[in-house]
This record gives C-alpha cells, structure tokens and sequence, in this order.
C-alpha cells in the first residue's frame, strides 16, 4: 500500500538479541520482493521416521503424529518406519532374521504395522485407547525399525518401551507437573499427559461436524500437551535429549523470543528515521542492523553505507512490474481468455500462463497439454481478483505479468478491460530492432523487412516457364513492358512501382551503377552466363586517391 502510495514506510523487527530498521520508498530503495526469502528449513522423511538425532527431529515427528490422529492428513507426514530407506536396504544378516521371527512370535505384524488403513480410522476402531496407542507408535513400530540392521551399524538401536512397562508403574497422583511448562517431564509423566491429552482432542474432535479435522495450534494446551509429550518420548527411545514444554513450543511453533532491550534499541532508531523522513533527507535514512556481539569496527548498530537500491527485476516495485486486467473471472473461459485477451489484445502468439503463487500451468503452447482447462472459467482455475499471472510467448521473446482486478460486469458493458502502458504490450525482438535502428542512425519508415534495405516483393511467376523475371523497385530505371498483357496486369496489381522485364535472349552488358539515395548504390552486374541481371546494393564508401569505389 506504501508503495502504490508513494509514501515512505520505515520497516523494522527483531529477531532475539539481531535487529533491523531499513527505509522503503518507491524508486530509491528495496522492498520486501527485492530479494528472495529463505525457505522454511525441511528434514529428510527417513531420518523424521527412521533415525531421529536431535529433538527437533522428534518434536516434527510428534506434530506429524498428531496431523496422523486428528488433522488434515499428508503422505508425506506418515510416521510409520519408512521401508525405502536407501540406508536400510542390503544384505539381511542371520541376526535381523532371528530378530523377525521373534517379532512373530511376539504378535508383532511381520511388516511392522505399515500396510494398514488410515491411521486415524484405525485409532477410532480403537477407541483412541491410550494403551493400544501408545503401544503401536513406541513399541511396534520401534521393534520393527530394529530388524533394520543396516541402520543400526554405526547408530546407537533404540530401546522399545511398552505401556506396562516399570518406568510406567509409578504413582500418577499428582497432577501439579503438567502445569510445569519449564521443567523436563519424566517418561512416566509424559505417558500420563499423552492418556489425558488424547480423551480431550477425542471430544474435541467429535464436536465437529463430519469431515472436518483439527488443526494443530501451538496455543491450544492439549494439542501442545500431546506433542511435547511424544515427543519425549521419542527421545527417551533414542536417547535424545529431552526439553523443557516451554521449550518445545517455542521450537513446534517456530518462536524466537523477544528481547526487551532489542526492541527498545531497534524503536529508537525507528524514531531517528523519521526526524529525518520528515525533514526530507531520506538520502540518510540507511539501513541500520543490531548485533549481538559488536563488529570489527566495535559497532552495535551497524549502518549500511549506501541505500539500497530496488531490484529492476521485482516485480512488485520495478518501474512497470505488470499491466492490470479488469475482467469477469466468474463468466470468462481460459479458451476466451486466450484468444480474445492474450492473443488479440495483448498481441501474443502462442502463449504460456503459469499461476505466479501456485506454479499452476493454465495455458500451454503444446498442443492438447492444457486442453481440458479451455471450458473451465476463470475462477474455477483460482484466478480470481488479486491473483499475478506470468505470461511468456517463447516465439516472441514476449514477456508479461498481469494482475487481475476482477468485476461484475454489467450486460452492456465489456466483458474485460487492459490497463496497461501500450509501450509494455510489444515483445522483446521490437524493441531491440528499434534502439538498434536509433543508433545507427536510421529513421526510415520501413514497413517490412530489415531496415538496411528496400525490400522487393515478388508476385506469381509468368505462365512462360522459359521466361525468367527481374523485378525492380528503382523508379530510376525505364524498362520495357512485357508483351503478355494479363501478366502486367497481375504485377500491377500488386505495386503501381513495380515493373516484368523478360528478356529474350542473354545479353552481357557493361557494369553501370545509379544511385538511389543518399547512401545507397546500387550495382548491376552482368556476366557472360545465361539468366537476368543480379541486383545488390551496398553503401558507398568514399573514394580513394585514385578514385576507386571500394565495396564491401
């Protein structure tokens, strides 16, 4: 809004001890799409699943457990022991053998429990029991992860644990420790909070209405509750250390902590930039980083030499990031779309449509690739009010980002409307084959064709098929007519200029040259070969001292 605005907006945060105060102002420095954002840091499904090492690892896994019972499910989020590990694939030893065996023995499933149904419809066939549960995703689960030798070669094995077990067997009386967010809960704790929290998300989720799913809220106590709870537990099993809920939920919830003094340093400088927006000397308005630790230059506050300048190729605040396009989303098809906007409008070829925040391809130059989308509306393909589309027609070098501004459009009024720069709607090739004609100093109205001569165009060949033709655009040069009639007629329908010499025989002519304008000559040349005369042209050089024409 600042910069649709044109008012100068002094953007600030803090990040634990780290902070930073930095001007935005249309045209004179960066934005926040100047420069591309970090991604969300991700861990591999195999290490989440198989052989966690840290208790982040863990704490992901817990989210994903409960996303399992009570969210809205991802492939990609399964907790079970993942079977295409590459690490775990190789030569099964005797040991690993005998170790499913007895997991046979024991009732354990010989896959581990990993081809199953859904597991949230499996926990509802078992009541969300917290024993059956527990039992499954810290014992099962776990044992069958030990028949994987190969993982456990250079890796501690992990200890299964079941629900009876003797750390269990503890007085479970006090519940005080639950509200303990900054002390480190013991496994027998965990197991309590683990019963408790799944009885409450159980009610919680049969308050809603059929298909709906929970949603994992670092605020909300017994979804937090659960995860931190199952979370150490999984690094009692592997013998990671084991945090704090407090601790946990800044880590589950991607919490820096706010540090008071930061933020009361970080606001001053706020203050100090805008003495000097409103004196208009935002030239001084730099950027101004808070460190930890002072620099080399034993500097706290770190200033930037120099504004920033914004990136030419943001498309937010570059100097014409896209055109704007106010049309109905919900009664124009992508067919119409194309053909009648893209194509007719906005002079492209054979386009491509790409959906800029989703990556989806709505309209392809390979043929048939997005036919199915042709009869869908435009809202039906999200491309509703706000939405930023890259269009790019390869065969054009023609790039464009339209951001549409959707409308109700009434029965006499247009279906669609461009708002948009008519310098903006040309492809790349024009404008390049235009600054090159400037600086060579060509001003020229040429219709077609290259701008470094004058182009001929030839019509239908004679009836004579001995006859060969010559066509010329000099009007300098006075040349018979021809004798057949009806092919005069043709070539004078064509161009009044231009004129059919069709010679009856070879004649070698000496070389003569006529100039047809100021920095063109133009040669015939005639050799003792059969055929007409070959015209070229090429600039005239200025003569030397013996007065010689050199050509290129």
């Amino acid at each position: 809004m600042c910069l649709n605005a044109e008012v100068p907006l002094i953007e600030s945060g803090t990040a634990g001890y780290n902070g930073q105060v930095e001007l935005i102002k249309k045209g004179l420095t960066q934005c926040y799409e100047c420069t591309p954002k970090a991604t969300q840091k991700s861990f591999p499904g195999c290490t989440i699943r198989n052989t966690p090492s840290e208790p982040i690892h863990c704490i992901v896994w817990a989210k994903h457990l409960f996303n399992q019972l009570f969210g809205e499910t991802v492939d990609d989020e399964d907790i079970s022991p993942d079977v295409a590990d590459p690490e775990a694939k190789g030569e099964v030893d005797e040991n690993s053998k005998n170790d499913a065996e007895k997991a046979a023995d024991e009732k354990v499933p010989g896959d581990g429990n990993v081809v199953r149904v859904n597991t949230r419809q499996w926990a509802k066939d078992n009541h969300y029991d917290a024993q059956t549960l527990f039992n499954k995703f810290f014992y099962d689960d776990i044992k069958y992860l030990l028949s994987m030798s190969n993982l456990w070669k250079t890796r501690k094995p992990p200890t299964p644990i079941k629900w009876d077990s003797l750390l269990l067997k503890q007085d479970e009386t006090d519940q005080s420790y639950s509200r303990q967010y900054h002390k480190i809960w013991s496994l027998a704790e965990c197991a309590a909070v683990f019963a408790d929290c799944l009885k409450k998300l159980k009610l919680n989720l049969e308050k809603m209405d059929q298909g709906d799913s929970l949603v994992w809220d670092k605020d909300d106590q017994p979804a937090m509750d659960f995860v931190a709870a199952c979370a150490n537990i999984r690094g009692y099993i592997f013998e990671i250390g084991r945090k704090s809920r407090f601790e946990i939920k800044s880590m589950a919830g991607n919490i820096i902590p706010a540090i008071a003094t930061t933020n009361a340093i970080t606001a001053g400088v706020v203050v100090l930039h805008t003495f000097k927006v409103l004196q208009n000397q935002l030239d001084k308005c730099k950027s101004v980083y808070m460190r930890l630790r002072p620099n080399p230059r034993n500097q706290l506050l770190v200033p930037e030499k120099f504004l920033t300048a914004p990136n030419k190729n943001c498309y937010v605040c570059a100097a014409e990031p896209a055109i704007h396009l106010r049309i109905d989303t919900k009664r124009v098809h992508i067919k119409e779309f194309r053909d009648e906007v893209l194509i007719k409008t906005l002079n492209m070829v054979n386009p491509d449509v790409i959906v800029d925040a989703k990556g989806v391809v709505v309209i392809s130059s390979e043929e048939g690739e997005t036919e199915c989308n042709e009869s869908k509306l435009m809202s039906e393909m999200d491309i509703v009010d706000g939405v930023l589309l890259k269009c790019d027609d390869f065969f054009q070098n023609y790039e464009l980002s339209i951001i549409i501004v959707h409308i109700d459009a009434e029965r006499d009024e247009p279906l669609f409307e461009v708002i948009a720069d008519p310098n903006q709607l040309k492809p790349k090739e024009e404008e390049t084959v235009k600054t090159s004609e400037k600086e060579n100093g060509k001003t020229d109205d040429v219709s077609d064709g290259p701008s470094t001569s004058k182009k001929s165009k030839i019509n239908e060949v004679l009836d004579d098929d001995d006859d060969l033709c010559l066509i010329e655009d000099d009007d300098d040069h006075n040349v018979s007519k021809p004798t057949d009639k009806s092919a005069t007629e043709e070539v004078t329908e064509a161009t009044d200029k231009l004129q059919v010499k069709s010679p009856e025989k070879p004649i070698a002519t000496k070389r003569k040259t006529t100039t047809v304008d100021d920095d063109i000559t133009e040669i015939l040349d005639s050799d003792e070969e059969d055929g007409p005369t070959q015209s070229k042209r090429t600039k005239r050089s200025e003569p030397d001292e013996k007065g010689v024409i050199n050509i290129d």
